[in-house]
């Protein structure tokens, strides 16, 4: 089985909502069942049949993140020794050469990116761009819109 990246914040989150869904969720959705069925005839009750599919979707749910974690590999960045290169986890400082804009990325897990707050891919054209680069290089990113480049300011390992 191929292990998927996954950071010690991402790893975590996961297992949060994991223990709010098996520890929280779940019995109040067994509890909503066991109340619509007190309301007897289950064909027409649409309080059980809302709450067996919110049960569908909890379990879906369940099995997706145990199968993730059961897959991943937890890497802590801030125990790497990365001599300054851009690596899965770090945080990196980059400046648009032609627009001179700066920005701050983290690559992370597919499952843990989120570009509305700076968190992409390390699968993305982007990402794979960056991986390798250290403090002074210029990244070539391909896009649908062209060819950018991007000088790497900082990497941090958080």
């Amino acid at each position: 089985m191929n292990k998927t990246p996954l950071t010690v914040k991402g790893a975590k989150t996961l297992t949060d909502e994991l223990d709010v869904l098996k520890n929280i969720k779940r019995p109040q959705i067994t509890e909503a069942i066991a109340d619509a069925r007190a309301h007897g005839d289950l064909k027409e009750n649409a309080e059980y049949h809302a709450a067996r599919e919110e049960q569908g979707m909890a379990e879906a749910r369940i099995r997706d993140i145990e199968s993730k974690l059961g897959s991943a590999q937890v890497i802590d960045v801030s125990t790497l020794n990365a001599n300054g290169k851009v690596v899965f986890g770090c945080t990196v400082e980059l400046e648009n050469i032609e627009t001179e804009e700066i920005i701050v990325y983290t690559i992370v897990g597919e499952d843990e990116a989120d570009i509305k707050n700076n968190l992409i891919s390390y699968a993305s054209p982007f990402a794979k761009a960056l991986i390798g680069k250290e403090e002074g290089d210029v990244a070539e990113v391909r896009a649908p819109s062209g060819v950018t480049e991007y000088e790497v300011l900082e990497v941090r390992y958080e």
